[in-house]
């Protein structure tokens, strides 16, 4: 009968110290896991997706160069997604001959000089023009911004008029 004591002890030690050394490892683990880079993420080339998306607010896009991402997913995830993920489409693209002017020059958005917010991520860098005379319209965001099939966008375009440019950093909640 002495060794049912014995027995609950050894459990009640192995429970109680054994609880936090896997939760020590199991917060090591997260922490050593790899987070999304996005200078380690493949430069995108192609038109179509960002003409879906924003294509009939700026007009054609003759070429591109972005990146697409879920921000909220590690590079390693191959889990079951989120109900609710952020894509964020970030990037520069060049319009159709006159389709920089034709946007800013719209009263109805009032464009301004402005600098970008933030830097791009590094390997888009080598697409923007140093000399670049962005312009910016928080009206013409709203109006590029409406929800859209399952999506609701945000985030800002910036227009270089003279080269026919737009830059854009958006997040695209999908719920």
């Amino acid at each position: 009968m002495e060794a049912q004591p014995a027995r609950t002890n050894r459990r009640r030690f192995l429970l109680i110290a054994g609880l936090p050394l896997l939760a020590v490892g199991g917060l090591t683990a997260y922490a050593a896991w790899p987070q999304p880079d996005p200078s380690k993420i493949r430069v995108r080339t192609d038109l179509k997706p960002l003409q879906s998306r924003f294509g009939t607010y700026v007009g054609e896009l003759t070429e591109a160069h972005w990146l697409g991402y879920d921000i909220d997913e590690s590079a390693g995830d191959r889990t079951i997604p989120s109900p609710d993920s952020r894509i964020r489409l970030v990037g520069v693209a060049r319009l159709a001959a006159g389709g920089g002017a034709a946007i800013v020059r719209n009263a109805e958005y009032a464009f301004a000089p402005a600098a970008p917010p933030s830097e791009l991520p590094a390997p888009l860098g080598q697409y923007l023009p140093a000399d670049a005379a962005w312009q910016h319209s928080p009206r013409f965001d709203a109006h590029a911004n409406r929800p859209q099939s399952g999506a609701l966008p945000s985030g800002e375009y910036h227009i270089d008029e003279a080269r026919d440019l737009v830059r854009f950093d958006l997040v695209y909640l999908y719920t």
